[in-house]
């Protein structure tokens, strides 16, 4: 999985005045949980731009007052009006410690389903999944080739190497749905063939007196 740098600063205090300031200056109050201690910091909100409001998913070199963390964000929190950022978690990574992260799903392949008329649905556009900070992948791929009208492909159906998947295996990840021009047309297959007019026979040649 590919690294993001981004740049911390310590904070002074961690109460709601303290907090409030940040948030006045344009900058987001986080925490980093580590193996042993927890680090009060901020960073400015338009620094998340490359971590947050994109379909990919990073690690990140945390520079916070020039000393080096890898980490991963664990929880944000929006704004429920404006969508601003309000709050920020980050989880010190260690190569021997296991970390749990979503991960975004791509697709790969032509379904067949999609080539005779149906409409593809990604149901999970991210999985959670459990493993080791060296074998986090930058997305989990699956292949739709064989994914006709009406087919799901479940999150128990997904094979991964090195990681657990922690969704439920019953749950969808993607599908092909009957779009209404195929149903209409399935429908109106059978009524035409039975509405046909039936083949003359071919009149059979005279004998030749």
């Amino acid at each position: 999985m590919k690294s993001v740098a981004m740049f911390g600063y310590l904070r002074d205090g961690v109460g709601k005045v303290s907090t409030k300031l940040l948030r006045n200056e344009g900058k987001v109050p986080c925490v980093m949980y580590g193996p042993n201690e927890h680090i009060h910091f901020s960073m400015y909100s338009a620094d998340f731009k490359l971590l947050v409001y994109t379909p990919n998913a990073y690690k990140v070199k945390l520079d916070i007052d020039g000393k080096i963390y890898r980490a991963i964000l664990k929880d944000i929190q929006f704004h429920p009006v404006n969508d601003s950022i309000l709050h920020a978690d980050f989880l010190e990574i260690q190569d021997d410690k296991e970390v749990e992260m979503l991960i975004p799903v791509k697709l790969t392949g032509n379904s067949v389903g999609v080539r005779a008329g149906g409409k593809l649905a990604l149901k999970s556009k991210k999985l959670l999944v459990r493993c080791l900070p060296p074998n986090l992948p930058d997305s989990i791929e699956i292949n739709i080739d064989e994914l006709n009208i009406g087919g799901v492909i479940k999150v128990g159906e997904v094979k991964v190497s090195n990681m657990v998947l922690l969704d439920s295996p019953n749950n969808p990840v993607v599908s092909v749905k009957v779009t209404r021009a195929v149903a209409e047309e399935a429908k109106a297959s059978p009524a035409a063939s039975k509405g046909a007019p039936a083949k003359a026979a071919p009149a059979k040649e005279e004998k030749k007196k």
